[in-house]
């Protein structure tokens, strides 16, 4: 199930980057409310627009965030 692959994702690439769900949320210019939800895979539907700015935040591409 995809959406739990971008949970399952962004968690790990946060942790390998050593970068709190704060930081992901300032540097996406987006909610710490929708980081969570997307990390927790409560939104099991993010955007393509939060998933760009997560992905930029995180400095990789949407796919990888997706894979």
């Amino acid at each position: 199930m995809s959406n739990n692959k971008i949970s399952d994702n962004l968690k790990k690439l946060r942790a390998k980057k050593g970068l709190s769900l704060e930081r992901i949320a300032r540097l996406a210019d987006l909610s710490l409310n929708t980081i969570v939800k997307v990390e927790n895979g409560v939104n099991t539907n993010p955007t393509i627009d939060t998933l760009t700015k997560i992905a930029k935040a995180l400095e990789i591409g949407v796919d990888d965030l997706m894979r």
